[in-house]
């Protein structure tokens, strides 16, 4: 028995490249394409008909601009000379005021947007809004109603039913089981009006919809200008709550400016009645002195020194009015500190530091009142903003102190002054100068009075046309055409999902899958040559290789054939091989049978001997008597002539059976007698052929496989466990058997590499 290396050939054996791995990882996907078509059209179809039900959305934008007063406003121009204007505002306290619960539940409130309309189409239900010929007005609901939408069926009479039920009339007030209502028409109803779907919802709850829709953001980080964007599915709804939420923001601004006027005026009025009545009773005084005294003119030298008096006086007075304008500040502070909401008067006062604590006691209040609206009486925030108040009123309290104490000072040097006037008075006769008292008196009053009456019309006028320090740049407008869905991107996502369906479930069932499908798994887990393959057919003939049969299987068979006599042409001119497996049923025994039925019509002297002892076949298929066979001549029973039968229907091709059933086969194939019939059978065969048992369930195979030039390994796809492959691995690295080389039973059509059923080259395989 001549011994080769186990590496003098490779046959069969592919270096893949790159593109060979990529085709080897795609061809099992590759294989069930009608899988992806399917999956990939029902994707497409489930997103036409989502595109057909989902109701499309809108987007509504409108953009504001909040006026900057350091550019010069002219709007807050008369509130700037009381020094009463309202400070510069701050953009991401505008944003969150825009986005505070209290303006939406205005919108929501004003617009009945608590309750949404609906009419069933062809595709669904579809939003009306405007276009409902009713609209509900909720008195008061109960739990119910809320639950799930009402059906307004529309009758004769002006009545509807409401959920197929009880029929109620129209434009009255209702006690329905779901609460009191009022179901109020926009146009004429009759009995052909299409049904409409109410959905009522709470209160809070339509806030809180609204407000997760709406976005309020800066075009950017140095302007001004604020955009407020809406989705929706109406767009004249999302229209109607922008330019409604821009109206109640502006009206909000108002508002707060005019408590600062108010409180100003009304301090104006109430000096002007003040001073208004010191007025008429100076004026009755004049009117007495003269009439009783006969009084009409003064001299020149009365003139003069009345007319110095009179600049005193002035200045005294205007003391005397910051006097009183502290003392009123200092009520309002000591009075009036828990209230919110209010401004104190500052007429006549000019100190820098308190005018400022004041602007600073109004934008503290103005941030709080901001803050109440979207924070709760607990936040740090505005507990912190509270004690800045404070703080700040403790400061004008300080001030007023030290100012008092100044002017008190003033009041007394131009008394001390007027007393030295008075004694120069005193040489002018008594009634010239008790004459000149009372007009000087009636000076002042006089200027005080007309002083007051223009501030008082300056306020009036700012009070009735205050506006706020906003301006509607856009108003709200949609988009021509939906934003959601998108057609494309839910195309791409179903079908996406269409494609990613049949790859997650091959990819599950591959990774599931212990068996092996591929070439690419016998390649990648042993060195072992793949000498051929022969591809996978349900119904295939015991023998495939016979005279004029020309099937893909038989030149499958021959091709494997003839890498047999490429590698022992040099070597020896005859060959032992022996066919074994991992387990019972990868179709070793028919891979042998055929490939010496094809070696045997080459005219070379074939015999197959049938060494599976165990679980015999090969008999069987051809009807050959069993009752002597192997196991008589390794027993000595029976000679090889005894054994030796030829195969039906094939010239030069030969079987020994197996014969009867030996009790122990490992021990009777270890035996000396084997070594002697091989010996013999090389004598007179070209080709002998050992179907051994597989080596995966018993050791059969091994201890025969000394005997052999060429070990032939059947891996069946779809049978063989892939874990067999590493004892194979194994065993090839350890030269157990002679040459190993593995044969691809049962290969796939896209895994095999065979020839195809149309014409090549001019030859043709049926």
């Amino acid at each position: 028995m001549a011994v080769h290396s186990a590496h003098s050939y490779v046959p069969y054996q592919v270096v893949g490249s790159d593109n060979s791995v990529l085709r080897t990882h795609l061809l099992p996907y590759l294989r069930y394409w009608p899988w992806f078509i399917v999956s990939l059209g029902l994707a497409l179809a489930g997103a036409y008909v989502y595109l057909k039900y989902k109701q499309p959305v809108y987007r509504i934008q409108a953009s504001l601009l909040l006026q900057d007063e350091k550019r010069g406003n002219v709007q807050t121009n008369p509130l700037k000379e009381l020094e009463a204007y309202s400070p510069k505002k701050v953009v991401e306290n505008e944003l969150e005021v825009l986005r505070s619960s209290s303006l939406m539940d205005q919108v929501v409130t004003s617009l009945h947007l608590d309750t949404k309309y609906y009419r069933e189409t062809s595709f669904g239900k579809r939003e009306i809004y405007m276009d409902s010929p009713v609209w509900i007005q909720v008195e008061s609901g109960n739990p119910a109603l809320y639950k799930k939408p009402l059906t307004l069926a529309f009758l004769e009479n002006q009545s509807v039913r409401i959920n197929g039920g009880q029929v109620y009339p129209l434009n009255q007030r209702l006690q329905t089981p779901y609460g009191n209502l009022r179901i109020m028409t926009r146009q004429p109803v009759t009995a052909k009006s299409l049904p409409v779907l109410v959905q009522v919802m709470p209160q809070a709850s339509a806030v809180g919809m609204y407000l997760d829709n709406l976005k309020v953001e800066p075009t950017s980080k140095t302007s001004t200008v604020i955009r407020l964007t809406l989705e929706d599915a109406v767009p004249q709804k999302g229209e109607a709550i922008l330019n409604s939420l821009i109206n109640a923001y502006n009206q909000a601004a108002v508002t707060d400016k005019n408590k600062m006027a108010a409180s100003t005026l009304q301090f104006v009025e109430k000096r002007l009645r003040m001073v208004s009545g010191e007025l008429a009773g100076v004026e009755k005084n004049v009117e007495q002195y003269k009439s009783g005294l006969g009084i009409t003119d003064l001299s020149t030298q009365a003139q003069s020194f009345l007319q110095t008096t009179q600049q005193n006086d002035t200045q005294l007075s205007q003391v005397n009015i910051q006097l009183a304008a502290l003392n009123e500040l200092q009520e309002f502070i000591t009075n009036q500190s828990d209230k919110r909401g209010s401004t104190p008067a500052t007429v006549g006062l000019n100190d820098a530091v308190l005018l400022g604590e004041i602007n600073k006691l109004a934008d503290l209040e103005l941030k709080r009142d901001a803050l109440t609206q979207t924070t709760s009486e607990d936040n740090p925030l505005l507990q912190t903003v509270d004690n800045q108040i404070k703080a700040t009123r403790n400061n004008i309290g300080q001030n007023i102190k030290t100012m008092k104490a100044m002017l008190t000072s003033s009041k007394e040097e131009y008394v001390a002054k007027n007393e030295k006037l008075e004694k120069n008075i005193r040489s002018i006769p008594q009634q010239e100068r008790a004459l000149m008292d009372i007009a000087r008196q009636q000076t002042i009053k006089n200027n005080l009075y007309t002083y007051l009456l223009q501030k008082r019309e300056e306020m009036a006028v700012t009070f009735a046309a205050s506006v706020a320090d906003s301006r509607i740049l856009d108003a709200a407008t949609s988009s021509g055409s939906p934003v959601k869905p998108v057609g494309v991107v839910i195309y791409s996502l179903f079908g996406l999902l269409g494609l990613l369906l049949p790859t997650a479930a091959i990819a599950g069932k591959q990774a599931l899958n212990t068996r092996v499908t591929r070439r690419f798994d016998v390649e990648n887990s042993t060195q072992v040559p793949i000498l051929g393959e022969v591809m996978n057919k349900r119904h295939r003939d015991v023998l495939v290789v016979a005279p004029h049969q020309r099937s893909v299987i038989a030149e499958q068979i021959r091709s494997i054939r003839t890498n047999l006599q490429g590698w022992a042409s040099d070597v020896t001119p005859k060959q032992v091989m022996l066919f074994t497996s991992s387990m019972s049923g990868e179709g070793k025994s028919f891979v042998s049978l055929n490939l010496g039925a094809s070696m045997a019509m080459m005219g070379q002297p074939t015999v197959i001997l049938e060494m599976d002892m165990r679980m015999p076949r090969l008999h069987q298929l051809f009807g050959i008597d069993n009752s002597v066979g192997l196991s008589s001549y390794l027993n000595g029973d029976a000679t090889l002539a005894e054994i030796l039968k030829p195969v039906p229907g094939h010239p030069n091709y030969f079987i020994i059976p197996c014969g009867p059933l030996p009790p122990d086969p490992s021990e009777l194939l270890g035996g000396r007698h084997v070594k002697q019939l091989i010996d013999l059978l090389r004598d007179q065969f070209r080709y002998v052929l050992l179907d051994a048992p597989p080596i995966g369930i018993v050791t059969d195979a091994q201890v025969i496989a000394p005997f052999a030039d060429t070990t032939l390994y059947v891996i069946r796809h779809g049978v063989t466990p892939k874990h067999s492959l590493k004892l194979l691995d194994t065993l090839y690295r350890e030269n157990r058997f002679q040459n190993l080389q593995i044969i691809l039973n049962a290969v796939g059509g896209s895994e095999a590499y065979h020839y195809s059923d149309q014409i090549k080259n001019g030859y043709s395989y049926r």
